[in-house]
C-alpha cells in the first residue's frame, strides 16, 4: 500500500475501505437521484482509478442499490452512509463519496454536473466551476 492511501468508512464504522492510488478527478453531481439519495443539494465524488478501492473491514455490510439507469450505488446496511457508485455488470468501484474520506483527498471538486435538476431551495455557487446541465462530456 502506497503512503499516500486514502482510507474511509462509514458512519457507524462497520466499513473500513483504503484506496492506493490518487483519485483522478472531482465534482458535483446536482442530479435528482443524488439529491434523494444523500438528503442535499449535491454529491460531492471523486473518480478513482480501476481496481484501487479495497474493502478492509465490513464487506459483508455492503448493499447496493441498481437504479433503472445508471451505476450501482453501494452503502452501508448498518448505518445507511452513501459509500460508492460502480459498474453495474462489473461491479468495479468508479467513484468514491467524498465525505466518507478520513482526510483531505487531496483533490477538489472541478465542475458541476446535471445543474439542469439543482435544487431550487439551494442556489448554485459562484465558484467558478464549469457547469453542465446534463452529465460532463468524457
Amino acid at each position: 500500500m502506497a503512503d499516500s492511501a486514502l482510507s474511509g468508512s462509514c458512519l457507524c464504522g462497520a466499513v473500513r475501505f483504503t484506496i492506493d492510488a490518487p483519485l483522478l478527478l472531482a465534482g458535483w453531481c446536482h442530479c435528482t437521484r443524488c439529491q434523494r439519495r444523500t438528503g442535499g443539494p449535491a454529491s460531492a465524488q471523486g473518480r478513482i482509478e480501476p481496481g484501487s478501492l479495497r474493502i478492509l473491514e465490513g464487506a459483508g455490510h455492503v448493499a447496493t442499490y441498481r437504479p433503472a439507469e445508471g451505476y450501482l450505488k453501494a452503502f452501508c446496511s448498518a448505518c445507511g452512509s452513501q459509500l460508492w457508485s460502480a459498474e453495474p455488470e462489473s461491479g468495479e468501484v468508479r467513484a468514491v463519496r467524498l465525505g466518507v474520506l478520513d482526510g483531505d483527498p487531496g483533490i477538489r471538486p472541478s465542475y458541476h454536473q446535471f445543474v439542469a435538476y439543482s435544487a431550487p431551495w439551494q442556489p448554485l455557487p459562484d465558484d467558478g466551476l464549469p457547469r453542465y446541465p446534463e452529465r460532463m462530456p468524457a
